[in-house]
C-alpha cells in the first residue's frame, strides 16, 4: 500500500483513478478487460492497483446499486464436449454485452449444488444459469421468492413452469428409433441415462414409442441403465450383447455411451455397422470422426447455451417478465454405423438365389 494510504477504508476504484491520473470509466475498462484502452494508460491503472492493494469487490458492486456485471453457471462437470458446446454459445452471447461468468461445477452433488445457488444468488452475481441440474427443486421457490433471475438448460421436464431452454428429446429419441425400424431391426437395445434427468426419462419415452407404434413392442432385457458417460456405455453394450438373443442394433442416450458401447462391441469381435448398428444423441464434435462415423440425434448445444443466456439477459433486463420454456428441434443425423441388419441381408441374397 502506498506510504499514507487510509488502512482503515476499503480502496475504491476512485481511488484508483486518481493514484493513476486517469477517468473512473477508464480505470473499469481495465478492470472488466475492455479493449480501447491506451497500453501507457493501462499500465497506470495496473500499477495503481498494485500500489493500493485494490481487488475488484463484485459483491460490493452489486451492493452498491448497480450490477456486477456477472452471470453464475453451474455445470455438472467439464469432462464432455456436450458441457464444452453448451458453454461456448453461453460465453458468445455474454461476451457481447460485457458480462462475464463465474463457472461452479457440482459434480452432481445435490447439497453442493444448492449450496453454490445460494452463495451465487446472494449479491456475487445478477443471474444464474443452471446446466441439467441434479435437483433444483432443493432451491427454486427461494430463487422465486427472491426475483433472482435464472434460466435452466436441459432440464424442461413436464411439470417445472421456470424459465428453461431444451430441445425435443422425445421426438429426437423416437425418431432414431423408427429409423433404426426401417431398416429392418426388431431387436434394438436402449442404453438410458441417469434416471433422475427429464432429458433422459424422455428419451426413453421417445424410443418406446417408436418401438409400440411400429409394432416390434417393448423388451425390458432390452433396455440397460446408463449415466450418460462412456464406461457406462461399455458396461450396458456388453450386457446387452451377452443376451441369448442379443440385439441387431443399439441406442445410446448420448454420444459418449455410444462411444463405450462401441469399445463393448469390437471386442466382442463384432463389426460397426455389418454385424450391429449404433446409434448416439448430441452429435458432440468427436461424433464425425469416430469410425465409422456415428448416426446421433443432433440436439443444437452452441444455440442452446445462447439462448439459455439471451433469455437470462431478457429477465434481469424485465424482471417481471413472463417465464419462457424454450424447446429446440433436434435433428437425426444418419452417418455409417447404421446399416440393414445382417439376418435380413442373407434372406435377401436367398432370395435372389432362387430366384436366378
Amino acid at each position: 500500500m502506498k506510504p499514507g494510504a487510509s488502512k482503515t477504508r476499503d480502496v475504491t476504484i476512485i481511488d484508483v483513478a486518481r493514484e493513476a491520473g486517469v477517468s473512473y470509466a477508464t480505470v473499469s475498462r481495465v478492470i472488466n478487460g475492455k479493449d480501447h484502452v491506451k497500453p501507457d494508460k493501462r499500465e497506470r491503472v495496473l500499477r495503481a492497483m498494485d500500489r493500493l492493494g485494490y481487488v475488484a469487490n463484485l459483491q460490493a458492486r452489486s451492493l452498491a446499486g448497480g450490477r456486477s456485471q456477472v452471470i453464475g453457471l453451474l455445470v455438472p462437470d467439464l469432462g464432455s464436449s456436450y458441457v464444452g458446446e453448451i458453454v461456448r454459445g453461453i460465453d458468445q452471447a455474454l461476451h457481447e454485452v460485457d458480462y462475464d461468468v463465474i463457472l461452479y461445477t457440482t459434480h452432481r452433488r445435490r447439497v453442493k449444488e444448492a449450496a453454490y445457488v445460494t452463495t451465487i444468488s446472494r449479491g456475487l452475481a445478477d443471474g444464474l444459469l443452471l446446466l441439467s441440474p441434479s435437483d433444483p427443486n432443493l432451491y427454486l421457490a427461494a430463487l422465486q421468492q427472491r426475483s433472482f433471475p435464472f434460466v435452466l438448460i436441459d432440464h424442461i421436464g413436464s411439470t417445472l413452469n421456470v424459465p428453461s431452454v431444451g430441445v425435443t428429446n422425445r421426438q429426437g429419441a423416437k425418431d432414431a428409433a423408427r429409423y433404426l425400424t426401417e431398416l429392418g431391426h426388431r431387436r434394438i437395445g436402449f442404453i438410458t441415462g441417469r434416471a433422475e434427468l427429464p432429458a433422459s426419462s424422455d428419451r426413453l419415452i421417445g424410443y418406446k414409442a417408436a418401438l409400440e407404434e411400429t409394432g416390434i413392442g417393448v423388451v425390458e432385457d432390452l433396455i440397460q441403465p446408463g449415466d450418460f458417460n462412456q464406461p457406462s456405455g461399455y458396461v450396458a453394450a456388453s450386457t446387452l450383447l451377452n443376451l441369448e438373443a442379443p440385439p441387431t442394433a443399439i441406442f445410446a442416450s448420448n454420444d459418449l455411451m455410444a462411444f463405450g458401447a462401441m469399445e463393448a462391441v469390437r471386442e466382442h469381435g463384432l463389426r460397426i455397422p455389418h454385424d450391429i448398428s449404433i446409434v448416439g444423441f448430441d452429435d458432440i464434435p468427436q461424433a464425425v470422426h469416430v469410425h465409422p462415423p456415428l448416426t446421433t440425434v443432433r440436439q443444437p448445444l452452441f444455440e442452446m447455451g445462447r439462448a439459455a443466456a439471451e433469455m437470462l439477459l431478457d429477465l434481469i433486463d424485465r424482471p417481471a417478465g413472463m417465464s419462457q420454456r424454450l424447446e429446440l428441434p433436434t435433428e437425426l443425423l444418419i452417418r455409417d454405423s447404421c446399416k440393414t441388419p445382417p439376418a435380413i441381408v442373407r434372406q435377401g441374397r436367398k432370395r435372389r438365389t432362387e430366384i436366378a
